[in-house]
């Protein structure tokens, strides 16, 4: 998976996480930031902050419910979020072993 398609399934996961009346708020409180935080990172006119857009797949990828829900409604594979998350962190190359 390249940056960009990494940023696309994150701003999709974004837009997921905002439509959630129940996550959303627990997000905002989670990470500090606001409502008019969120609104200028991901309409910057540099591009949206990739450090806002993999937090908020860190926060869907703590759960397996909230995974499963946000790939299902966007017709994704489960395994894409964390793909992406890799990618936007620097990560997708590391290996453990």
């Amino acid at each position: 998976m390249n940056q960009s398609a990494a940023e696309n399934i994150a701003l999709d996961a974004f837009a997921w996480l905002c439509a959630e009346e129940d996550l959303l708020p627990v997000f905002l409180n989670a990470s500090g930031a606001s409502i008019d935080d969120l609104r200028a990172a991901l309409s910057s006119a540099e591009g949206p902050d990739v450090g806002l857009l993999a937090a908020g797949l860190d926060f869907i990828l703590m759960r397996d419910e909230t995974v499963i829900a946000c790939c299902a409604a966007q017709n994704l594979q489960n395994d894409r979020l964390a793909q992406a998350q890799a990618v936007l962190a620097g990560t997708a190359g590391m290996h453990w072993t």
